[in-house]
């Protein structure tokens, strides 16, 4: 059976279960990685923290920290209801996910392949582990990050990002196919901002380690 870690942005989690569903319909086994980035930015505006980013990754301190936990758990909670029953609520940093602190942006990590016991005691039971990205520290982590680390750890045969845009844009279209070398080209040159930066080189990362990586309609080939 093949396995399949799919990240769901925070901005489009519930309503992309659909997809889970239909990868799980037709065999596979299924991880889901969330975001909540909307979610903790409006949470933050409302509470008047201040919302930084550094290359698309968010700077975090206590308070902050605290907003993001919350945030995750409110978009699980909401996404593991759209699953169903089969779907089962898990924060990173409460299964082993482990990462390496980033101190220059505060409690945030990059996080490390791991095979979280957990997450294959659910698989077996036929389960749909849906993971929140903290990691042990706690550490904020990247929720592309963390997809790719699982994906990398867990032998995940496909690596798939579902967001808000349908994949790369390269010359004013969407790729169909990037080469990783192409992208550490255009990363490089820093002709890419925002959030498909860190998604891009989630997926570079993977796809070098072995598993099929898709942002979108876009494949990412190593």
């Amino acid at each position: 059976m093949s396995r399949v870690v799919l990240k769901l942005g925070g901005r489009v989690a519930a309503e992309s279960a659909g997809e889970a569903l239909a990868l799980r319909a037709a065999g596979h086994d299924v991880v889901v990685v969330h975001g909540a980035g909307p979610q903790i930015s409006s949470e933050l505006e409302r509470l008047g923290i201040p919302v930084t980013f550094v290359a698309g990754r968010r700077v975090t301190d206590p308070r902050t920290l605290a907003v993001v936990r919350a945030s995750l758990r409110a978009v699980g909670a909401e996404l593991t209801a759209a699953l169903g029953p089969a779907a089962v609520p898990l924060m990173g940093d409460e299964i082993g996910l482990e990462a390496v602190p980033v101190p220059e942006l505060g409690l945030v990590g990059d996080p490390l392949p791991c095979r979280p016991p957990l997450i294959e005691e659910l698989l077996a039971a036929g389960r749909i582990p849906v993971v929140a990205p903290l990691a042990v520290g706690p550490l904020n982590v990247n929720a592309d990050e963390a997809a790719s680390a699982l994906a990398v750890g867990l032998g995940a045969d496909r690596l798939v990002f579902v967001s808000d845009v349908p994949g790369v844009y390269l010359d004013g279209a969407v790729a169909a196919r990037i080469e990783a070398s192409q992208a550490d080209r255009l990363l490089d040159a820093g002709a890419l901002e925002g959030g498909i930066v860190p998604k891009l080189l989630a997926a570079v990362r993977a796809a070098r380690l072995g598993v099929r990586a898709e942002i979108g309609v876009t494949e990412v080939a190593a």
